[in-house]
């Protein structure tokens, strides 16, 4: 296999052909310009930074405890875990396709199969150095999770059942986000933040959640055992 992530043999390759899409100038300037290029594709952002994970995704009027951050943690990082499971297979099939045009090549005779094999070979490994790039990026923003949910796993809250944290913690962005209502808001807008806000403080002095059910039960049996 190619060095991983490296397109420069790749892109001096492909040169060539460039005459057919480019002025010659520019040709020329390309080829001077490879080294260049190969490091930009290889430091080009590919997926959010940490300040992006932070000041975007876990931003505070949307996530407003340390348990909302933990478990959207946990749910971006899964995304990320099937995606990079999926890349996984996608560059295997893809390796074998290499492996299947390389012996193709060895084999044909015809002249135009023969060239039509090798520009898909090319194309191949380049794909292939594409998802190496990608697979490198999703494993640094896998792990990237991986720090934020043990910054934001004080031991004050569940971090077993996702359901647990959510009361307290919608009760928070609904109030944030009825502090943003304005004259302006529209009536279905006011409806649905003021009626999720209502519904969730209603619930909270009731205690009718399930949970908090099975607790009492947990609390009477123990105190009957003493």
């Amino acid at each position: 296999m190619t060095e991983k992530r490296n397109i420069h043999a790749l892109i001096e390759k492909e040169a060539p052909s460039l005459n057919n899409l480019l002025d010659p100038e520019d040709v020329k300037e390309f080829k001077a310009m490879t080294s260049e290029l190969r490091d930009t594709w290889t430091k080009k952002q590919v997926f959010r930074t940490e300040t992006e994970m932070r000041m975007s995704v876990l931003q505070d009027m949307k996530y407003p405890t340390k348990a909302a951050k933990y478990w959207q943690c946990v749910r971006e990082q899964n995304v990320f875990l099937e995606n990079l499971m999926s890349l996984s297979f996608d560059f295997r099939r893809s390796y074998a396709k290499v492996k299947w045009l390389e012996k193709k090549i060895e084999t044909e005779q015809d002249e135009y199969k023969l060239e039509k094999y090798k520009i898909d070979l090319d194309e191949a490994r380049y794909g292939l150095a594409n998802m190496q790039l990608v697979a490198r990026d999703r494993m640094r923003e896998i792990k990237l999770w991986s720090t934020l949910k043990k910054e934001f796993d004080d031991g004050t809250f569940d971090t077993k059942d996702v359901n647990r944290h959510q009361l307290d913690s919608y009760h928070l962005i609904m109030k944030n986000k009825a502090e943003t209502l304005t004259s302006g808001s529209s009536q279905p807008e006011v409806f649905n933040v003021l009626g999720q806000l209502n519904t969730i403080e209603r619930v909270k002095k009731s205690g009718e959640m399930i949970y908090n059910k099975k607790e009492q039960i947990t609390n009477d049996l123990g105190a009957k055992d003493k």
